[in-house]
C-alpha cells in the first residue's frame, strides 16, 4: 500500500514563510512528477507548482519569484518553500505524487491535505 502524508502547514502572518513536506512511502518501484495543489474554501482545486523526476518545475503564475519547489528522491519526497506570504495563499494544500507502485498500475496518489492560513 502507498501513502502520501503532507506536512508543516500552519498560521503565519502576511509577508512570512512556511515550508511544505510531502512524503511517499510504501511499495513504491518509482514517482514521476510530484506537484502541489491549493483549495481556497468555494474555489476549485488548482495547481501551485509541479517538478518532474529530472527536477523540471512548472509555478502558477500567482507564486513566480515566491514560491519554490524541490524534491528529494532518495527520500521519495517533495517539498514547498513559501515565501512573502499574502492572505490570499490561504488554503489547504495538497500534495500530488504520479507513483508506480511495486504491485500495480500507475496512479496519481493525493495526501490529506495540510491548512495554511495567512493572517495578522
Amino acid at each position: 500500500q502507498v501513502h502520501v502524508v503532507e506536512s508543516g502547514g500552519g498560521l503565519v502572518q502576511p509577508g512570512g514563510s512556511l515550508r511544505l513536506s510531502c512524503a511517499a512511502s510504501g511499495r513504491i518501484s518509482s514517482i514521476g512528477t510530484m506537484g502541489w495543489y491549493r483549495q481556497a474554501p468555494g474555489k476549485q482545486r488548482d495547481v501551485v507548482a509541479t517538478i518532474t523526476l529530472s527536477g523540471r518545475t512548472n509555478y502558477a503564475d500567482s507564486v513566480k519569484g515566491r514560491f519554490t519547489i524541490s524534491r528529494d528522491n532518495a527520500k521519495n519526497t517533495v517539498y514547498l518553500e513559501m515565501n512573502s506570504l499574502q492572505p490570499e495563499d490561504t488554503a489547504v494544500y495538497y500534495c500530488n505524487a504520479n507513483i508506480l507502485p511495486v504491485a500495480g498500475r500507475r496512479y496519481d496518489y493525493w495526501g490529506q491535505g495540510t491548512q495554511v492560513t495567512v493572517s495578522s
